[in-house]
């Protein structure tokens, strides 16, 4: 089974004076009537299996991603889980609290984690890279996507 999980959530500083604390890029629109939270549902929730799927936020924002969720047709009917964080610690403590969420439902599930802040205009490209590493995720392997990087960046740990 696939759950998409996604990461929504941020200080705001990234855009700063666009984005800001009270409004991070996840509640964004940009180029888009949807805001960047929601063209990522928008992208996963076609992948969900069982029609299951988590997004993790700050308690801060539960509201505003409800709003953002209820917004959303393709959300109707689907179970999917708001993952409250007390305060945003970046992405490891939100990825362990998902992966405990799902140990404590007593789910098998592969987890696709998604940042609610990315752009991805081939869908169909994405559907298949998506269904390729759920099938390795299947057989044990620990499966990630990115970009090659061209130079050293520490906001990216490298």
């Amino acid at each position: 089974m696939l759950v998409p999980v996604i990461l929504s959530g941020g200080s705001g500083t990234r855009l700063w004076p666009v984005s800001r604390e009270a409004m991070p890029k996840p509640f964004m629109k940009l180029g888009s009537p949807h805001s960047l939270l929601q063209r990522t549902l928008i992208r996963a929730l076609p992948l969900a299996d069982a029609g299951c799927a988590a997004v993790v936020t700050n308690q801060e924002y539960f509201f505003k991603t409800r709003d953002e969720i209820a917004a959303l047709p393709q959300a109707r009917g689907l179970a999917i889980t708001q993952l409250l964080e007390p305060v945003g610690r970046n992405t490891a403590p939100a990825l362990t609290l998902a992966a405990l969420a799902m140990d404590s439902s007593g789910s098998d599930a592969v987890m696709l984690i998604m940042p609610a802040d990315h752009v991805i205009r081939d869908g169909a490209a994405f559907r298949r890279a998506v269904g390729q590493a759920a099938a390795l995720a299947d057989a044990g392997a620990v499966v990630t996507f990115g970009i090659v990087p061209d130079r050293p960046e520490t906001g990216y740990g490298y």
